[in-house]
């Protein structure tokens, strides 16, 4: 299987502090990899410097084939972070539309994808009127404008209930299926099992980088949590 993205001994700093520690990993094109970990961990660094906007201090990530950041890369990659990154003055529709146009998509595509998250019935509704799950899913439709080679989703299902996290979480699958890579970060382990691979972070290194079933069997738990706490009291033993 290709690779999608190629991190290499990537030292990250914010704030005059080391957040990563030299990471190395592989992204398999068509999959979906989970990053995990606690709040702190580095996943949304890592992120932002897969999609090119993080100023690193040493080391190299290819995306698609290309060094992050590359202009040819801009219309290739989705990215949804944290913050919701539309415009609160324009109606769902009007956001998907505007981002769509940027892509050199069409309406039509801007109106798909409005109905793929689960946002027909707000399609006229101003942003600023939009609950905060709503909203997540507005800001998910305007990176999947364009049909995007990567989708980078940062947290992307907090705040949705468990019927709309579901049906999120089998559309990635869909879209990976058809070959779209997704890199998509949860502190939520009981999403980490609809992951093709899993990597755990835990304050700015990887502990674990595997299939779901191999990080249970390494751990000797059907529990994930419990797998990533085996996991770190060995290291801490080892240390």
């Amino acid at each position: 299987m290709a690779t999608a993205i190629e991190v290499r001994d990537l030292v990250v700093d914010r704030g005059h502090k080391e957040v990563l520690h030299r990471i190395s990993l592989d992204v398999p094109a068509g999959s979906v990899t989970g990053l995990l970990g606690p709040s702190g961990s580095g996943k949304t660094t890592l992120m932002r410097a897969v999609v090119g906007v993080q100023i690193v201090r040493s080391g190299a990530v290819a995306v698609l084939g290309e060094p992050a950041g590359s202009r040819g890369l801009r219309h290739r990659i989705g990215y949804l972070t944290q913050a919701p990154s539309v415009y609160p003055d324009l109606t769902v529709t009007e956001n998907a539309r505007y981002f769509a146009a940027v892509c050199g998509a069409d309406d039509a595509s801007a109106d798909a994808v409005v109905d793929q998250v689960g946002l027909t019935g707000q399609a006229r509704q101003l942003v600023s009127t939009l609950s905060g799950g709503q909203l997540s899913r507005c800001s998910l439709a305007c990176a999947l404008v364009g049909s995007p080679e990567l989708l980078v989703l940062d947290e992307p299902t907090v705040g949705q209930d468990p019927v709309l996290r579901d049906e999120l979480w089998a559309m990635f699958r869909s879209m990976a299926e058809a070959g779209t890579t997704i890199l998509v970060s949860s502190h939520v382990m009981d999403e980490a099992n609809r992951c093709d691979r899993l990597v755990l972070l835990r304050e700015g290194g990887i502990v674990a980088d595997d299939t779901p079933r191999a990080v249970k069997d390494t751990a000797g738990t059907e529990d994930l949590d419990e797998a990533f706490l085996r996991i770190i009291r060995e290291q801490r033993e080892v240390a």
